[in-house]
């Protein structure tokens, strides 16, 4: 199904309004992508069934649109830089500075399906047992938070497809931490349990639960325009201890927009701390 150019114009304008996420020209076939199926279910074309969106003010709707588009692909360890950053630099530093004891809190900003917070809940968990590891075992707390409240309540289940495992999960965590039900894999209660899932909305004010000494804000920036980044770049400031580190998506960085953090290289990635009078 193709959708008119007022239409596409009326569903960008929407996201925008309550994600900040801009939908550009081009991005006609993400909107026809994943609203035919939701028209399809309501047996109408897709631009008919837009039309009827608009012709409506129904909140729930709207609702049901935004998270269609904001839903993004991830997998297991993504880019694997920043998982080696945490344990390799982050946790050093944290421990240097006493910092990290007596808890070490994370989030995880638009964190999906739940796979980036649950890598960094095995990735804390091998650390802290390991042979590098000496002295008490600090508290970890982990806020996994997205604005689509139907992919949080996925992720609580902690239930993935043998094809979403198969998307980066190493063999030796999946013997390790899951167990099979059906044709799904189920996360130990163990990993389950060291991650709180809430709804935010990076627009609003910070979620409770900080102040934090990493964040995970990994491929959201670049779907924002210029003021909104700063915006929120802001915000996870506010909510960082002084210190902490903030880590982005590959393609993103926050130098030649926002002079309040240090750029921390790190193999062939970067990470980025929070300068401590900012």
């Amino acid at each position: 199904m193709t959708i008119t150019h007022d239409n596409f114009t009326y569903i960008a304008d929407l996201v925008r309004r309550k994600s900040a996420i801009v939908l550009g020209p081009g991005k006609e076939y993400l909107v026809e992508a994943r609203l035919t199926p939701i028209a399809r279910d309501r047996m109408l074309s897709l631009d008919r069934y837009v039309e009827s969106v608009r012709a409506r003010l129904n909140p729930a709707e709207h609702e049901l649109i935004v998270e269609a588009l904001t839903t993004n692909e991830t997998s297991w360890y993504r880019d694997a830089q920043p998982f080696s950053a945490l344990t390799g630099h982050i946790v050093p530093e944290l421990r240097k500075e006493r910092r990290i004891l007596p808890g070490l809190r994370v989030w995880s900003a638009a964190c999906s399906t739940g796979q980036e917070p649950y890598s960094i809940a095995m990735t804390l968990k091998e650390h802290f047992g390991g042979p590098s590891w000496t002295g008490p075992v600090p508290l970890v707390d982990i806020l996994a938070t997205d604005l689509s409240q139907q992919v949080l309540d996925r992720s609580k289940q902690g239930r993935y497809t043998q094809l979403e495992i198969n998307r980066g999960l190493p063999a030796h965590q999946l013997v390790r931490y899951f167990s099979r039900h059906g044709t799904e894999w189920e996360l130990s209660p163990e990993i389950r349990s060291m991650v709180r899932f809430q709804r935010h909305n990076l627009l609003d004010t910070v979620p409770p639960g900080g102040p934090f000494d990493v964040v995970f804000l990994r491929n959201v920036l670049i779907y924002f325009d210029v003021h909104t980044k700063l915006e929120v770049l802001r915000k996870v400031r506010s909510a960082l201890r002084p210190g902490g580190f903030l880590i982005l998506g590959a393609a993103e960085t926050t130098v030649g927009l926002d002079d309040s953090w240090l750029r921390v290289p790190f193999g062939r990635s970067s990470i980025y701390q929070k300068v401590a009078n900012a």
